[in-house]
């Protein structure tokens, strides 16, 4: 795999540090030491020998599809591996893991940092790996995994954002217990969501409500995800899931976006009867929708079935709701004479969203038009004909009555 070397160039005089530098690598990568990784293959040219590595990965993350596509292939994974200097942490979750304050000679090695992110961001990793001082084999001791590197959820619903480590169980290390650890970052601001010290098995008061761990998963398999219990606007933004161990860190960030579609309502619905000439007045409400962008149209269908679009009308600035979401508005002016409307239709406001399309209808109908129809033509023979027959079926009734009457008193 190719990657990238970042380290920061020290500063004169042994100050501050200048700026990073960074130089392409190649890694070769491996689930165990007695794999020949490297075989016959030539590195490539633009590659420094000295920049060339071996990862041992037992626990195989590294070897995820994503990360190793077919050869050839324009699209490829990012990788990055940078410097590591293991320090213990005073953080109240984390510093029960270095109580003894005796850094140990395990860590006298040289360590590196390294961030990996799949083809389509189907998978992202973190690793911590240790090389002893001078060589450039690289053993993994601590690797964490996303598969939610971009998630979705629509309000009110529940969202896991998938965090799982491996620690390698050779490493001294791996003794003395881990911390995990939940923030949440957006526009600059942060905060934290929540924090374990899994070695005290005690959790952080300044969690927040809603935000839990499944501990059984967590100490059993390494599974640290996060689960919300109910999705919201503010939801929406970065999170990073880190992984303490003595001296060590690694993490992982992902985005979490909540989209949820618009309700829409048309006013006044139903429409009253219109007249060739007059001006309906029409207006298009659009609620309860996040995140913002949206836009709203009109379309009419006629009674041939034929659509035609009426444009956006006029738009209204959107509006903020104490749950986050936004609402917005189309008003649109109808005026049956100059666009041709015929006998009426179905006029439809269309809201298109990152949440999906949605339309809401209301039927127009239209009296008085100038120029009937055939079927209206025919409609009014029909009347006709039957008005006419029940005239004469009434004065026939009328006139034999009539006759009636005569004849009998004739006779008497």
């Amino acid at each position: 795999m190719e990657c990238w070397f970042v380290q920061e160039k020290p500063g004169r005089g042994g100050g501050l540090t200048g700026a990073t530098t960074q130089e392409k690598s190649l890694l070769h990568i491996r689930t165990d030491k007695q794999s020949d990784v490297t075989g016959s293959q030539r590195n490539p040219s633009d590659i420094d020998p000295n920049r060339v590595y071996v990862i041992t990965d037992p626990s195989a993350n590294l070897c995820h599809a994503s990360l190793n596509p077919p050869r050839g292939s324009i699209q490829k994974p990012q990788c990055e591996i940078n410097p590591f200097l293991p320090q213990p942490s005073s953080l109240n979750w984390v510093a029960s893991l270095t109580e003894s304050a005796l850094s140990p000679v395990y860590l006298q090695a040289d360590w590196f940092s390294s961030s990996f992110q799949g083809l389509n961001q189907q998978i992202g990793v973190s690793t911590i790996s240790r090389a002893p001082t001078g060589t450039k084999e690289h053993d993994v001791i601590l690797s964490i995994t996303s598969r939610t590197m971009s998630a979705k959820s629509r309000l009110g619903e529940p969202v896991t954002l998938d965090c799982s480590f491996w620690v390698d169980p050779s490493t001294p290390l791996s003794a003395s217990g881990f911390a995990v650890e939940w923030r949440y970052q957006t526009r600059g601001d942060g905060r934290l969501v929540l924090a374990y010290d899994g070695k005290l098995d005690r959790l952080a008061d300044t969690h927040e409500t809603g935000a839990f761990l499944d501990f059984e998963a967590l100490h059993e398999r390494g599974n640290a995800s996060l689960v919300l219990e109910e999705a919201k606007v503010r939801h929406s933004g970065t999170y990073i899931c880190t992984i303490y161990l003595p001296y060590l860190l690694a993490q992982v960030a992902m985005e979490l976006e909540i989209v949820e579609p618009p309700s829409l309502s048309i006013h006044p619905s139903p429409l009253p009867l219109a007249v060739p000439g007059q001006t309906l007045n029409l207006q298009c409400e659009a609620s309860g929708f996040a995140p913002l962008p949206l836009e709203l149209s009109w379309e009419f269908k006629g009674a041939d079935g034929k659509s035609r679009s009426l444009g956006s009308g006029r738009m209204s600035g959107h509006r903020q709701a104490w749950d986050g979401t936004f609402s917005q508005s189309s008003r649109l002016d109808l005026d049956t004479s100059k666009l041709d409307l015929g006998r009426g239709g179905e006029v439809t406001c269309v809201a298109v969203h990152a949440g999906g399309t949605r339309r809401a209808s209301v039927t127009l109908n239209v009296i008085g038009f100038s120029s009937p129809s055939i079927e209206d033509s025919m409609a009014m023979v029909g009347v006709a004909l039957v008005l006419y027959g029940l005239i004469k079926f009434v004065s026939w009734s009328f006139t034999g009555s009539n006759k009636a009457d005569g004849e009998e008193k004739k006779e008497k």
